[in-house]
């Protein structure tokens, strides 16, 4: 997937475009916090960045947006990159990728669930809100590489974290609400998500040169 530059350009390198999309996330991050309200009391404190994954997924790209204040006024491919950004860019979008896809698998393995017989009256929020909003993070993560490089350790540090966060929903059972038992093969994909994500991430951004990283580090 790729974003023209032109569309990127018009959110990324406009101040009040750029607050509204930073506002949104921001807002939907407090949303989707509201739906781990009731179960976090169950995860230990430390372990709730983990726990709530799309809450996480948006508080990283936001995060990564907010870097771009700076750069206002500038072309957006003028943004600063450097080793530490390259790591928070590259975790932003996998992210965002993994849990965008990820939340479509989950409803669909579960689709009687959430949107079929016994028919729920909540189905357009419970299914069709939540699928396509959340497609709409694998759309906001090709923003990033307008304005971002990564590197092989971002990218190798980024799938242990994502495969530790597997572990940690599926072997020690902290994965997010779900209306039925994930059994196998929702773990399974969760995993081939992960590398997907960070597979995309590599194919999607530049590299971030070594001599760049280290003079941009220097001066900043």
């Amino acid at each position: 997937m790729v974003i023209p530059d032109r569309y990127a350009r018009q959110f990324l390198e406009d101040g009040p475009n750029l607050a509204w999309l930073v506002s949104v996330n921001v807002l939907a991050m407090l949303v989707g916090v509201l739906f781990y309200v009731e179960t976090l009391p169950e995860v230990p404190t430390y372990l709730w960045p983990l726990y709530a994954d799309s809450p996480a997924a948006l508080f990283l790209v936001t995060l990564s947006l907010v870097t771009l204040l700076p750069n206002l006024g500038n072309r957006v491919s003028d943004a600063p990159r450097n080793r530490a950004l390259a790591y928070l860019h590259t975790f932003a979008f996998a992210w965002l990728v993994k849990y965008g896809l990820w939340t479509a698998v989950s409803l669909n393995l579960g689709f009687s669930s959430y949107f079929g017989p016994p028919w729920s009256e909540d189905a357009l929020w419970s299914y069709w809100f939540i699928v396509l909003t959340h497609l709409g993070f694998v759309v906001e993560a090709y923003l990033l590489p307008h304005y971002g490089a990564t590197t092989r350790g971002a990218l190798a540090a980024a799938l242990a974290a994502l495969l530790a966060n597997d572990a940690l929903d599926y072997l020690l059972g902290y994965h997010p609400p779900l209306r039925y038992e994930p059994g196998v093969v929702l773990p399974i994909a969760t995993v081939a998500l992960s590398v997907l994500a960070v597979g995309a991430a590599a194919r999607a951004f530049d590299r971030l040169p070594r001599t760049e990283g280290q003079n941009r580090l220097e001066t900043e």
